[in-house]
């Protein structure tokens, strides 16, 4: 049975994280938070603190940690005596938190794909560029890495595991639909980091189609769907992390992610992209100072955790899946409705970071009561479905499904 959590980063997510490890530690035990910005940490105890969020009196502490030293994240590991590292810093630290992981022989959980910073969108599937060729060596040490458990990718992998296995006889095609139908009221903001955010829809859109890898570009290919609670959503075929797992764990000859935009955002990151102010390539500037230009425009957009506050709306994120079961056609969509004000309530933090926040909490509860402790790196779609949705329904991200039965709760008891 493991037990103890080192969080790396220090955000939005990490926020949501922290409270919800409080809110379990005595299952989970000590929990610290490590960060470049030691001070970021202790805004996050602060808050923990002022919700009274500890279970139980136990350890909440923050550190100062540069996430891409290998051997300094191993010596933090062992001074905390932690056995579960939950990664949510940024998606550039990946491969250097799990290695320090397998070195020190603890369960690694991220929930974001890892990235290099001077390159976008590589060939697919983008997790055998980096972590799948590190399986061999989990498998071989024991080391449990659960990856993209956040809940895009994560949650909605557990979806497709679980309509593969209950649902469906044989799968045509899974549409992961992501729609934020929330207001922040700032001119433009992004809901999670705006480096990452725009990498993601500044390369080419890699989606699995027909058993194979089909290229578009971003904006190209939309399509409206009737969502519960959020309505008629505009939404546009975007690369997304899950497409790379799925399509190779499951067989499915289709699948697709579609993440809702409006005109505004479109607008605005149009502008950006065609001045140049999205590249990841640095530039000299007149005055002979090198810069990033995506950079520059994430150091002048509002930190994405400053919008919780005011946030309102809701989220609409889930599988819509077809294919057959006994001899006839079906169609089933399993999702979750999140709501930023409650979300804000809780953690004090907005919804798109509660979900995916929540759910490594999930996976860290279960890997401490060993049901998830499997000794091997996978993919969510790859372990039971049920108990982490089950937990999910009780820890705050409840599951629905919408079929030809109607409407309803899924429960997992």
């Amino acid at each position: 049975m493991k037990k103890n959590v080192l969080i790396i980063g220090a955000g939005g997510v990490a926020q949501v994280v922290a409270h919800k490890c409080a809110q379990h530690n005595d299952l989970l035990g000590d929990i610290n938070i490590a960060s470049r910005s030691i001070e970021k940490c202790h805004q996050i105890i602060a808050s923990v603190n002022e919700k009274g969020a500890m279970k139980v009196p136990g350890v909440l502490e923050g550190h100062a940690l540069n996430a891409l030293d290998v051997e300094a994240t191993k010596a933090l590991i062992e001074k905390t005596g932690s056995q579960i590292v939950i990664n949510v810093g940024s998606a550039f630290v990946n491969m250097p938190v799990l290695t320090a992981c397998i070195e020190a022989g603890v369960a690694y959980l991220d929930t974001a794909i890892h990235e290099e910073q001077d390159k976008i969108c590589e060939t697919p599937p983008w997790y055998g560029n980096y972590e799948w060729k590190r399986r061999a060596v989990c498998e071989e040490k024991g080391i449990t890495a659960i990856l993209g458990v956040g809940f895009d990718p994560g949650v909605v992998n557990a979806y497709a595991a679980l309509a593969d296995r209950e649902y469906f006889d044989k799968i045509d095609s899974i549409d992961i639909i992501d729609v934020n139908a929330g207001s922040h009221g700032r001119y433009f903001a992004t809901n999670f980091d705006p480096e990452i955010n725009f990498r993601e829809f500044t390369g080419q859109v890699w989606s699995w189609q027909n058993s194979q890898w089909t290229s578009n570009q971003m904006f190209e290919i939309k399509k409206n769907w009737d969502l519960p609670v959020v309505g008629d959503s505009q939404t546009f075929m975007t690369g997304h992390d899950e497409v790379h797992s799925i399509s190779q764990n499951l067989d499915v000859p289709n699948v697709r992610f579609w993440m809702g935009f409006g005109e505004h955002y479109i607008n605005v990151f149009t502008v950006l992209k065609n001045l140049g102010l999205l590249s990841e390539q640095p530039v000299t500037t007149a005055e002979g100072l090198e810069v990033v230009p995506l950079k520059v425009v994430k150091a002048v957009l509002p930190d994405p955790a400053s919008l919780a506050p005011t946030y309102s709306g809701k989220t609409c994120i889930g599988d819509l899946i077809k294919g057959q079961k006994d001899g006839q056609e079906r169609e089933v969509f399993i999702y979750n409705v999140a709501d930023h004000a409650d979300a804000y309530e809780e953690v004090g933090s907005q919804g798109i970071s509660y979900t995916a926040g929540v759910p490594p909490v999930a996976a860290a509860i279960l890997i401490a009561r060993g049901d998830w402790d499997v000794g091997k790196m996978v993919n969510v779609e790859e372990l039971p479905p049920q108990p982490f949705l089950g937990l999910l329904n009780k820890i705050g991200l409840p599951t629905r499904i919408r079929d030809e039965q109607g409407d309803r709760a899924l429960h997992f008891d």
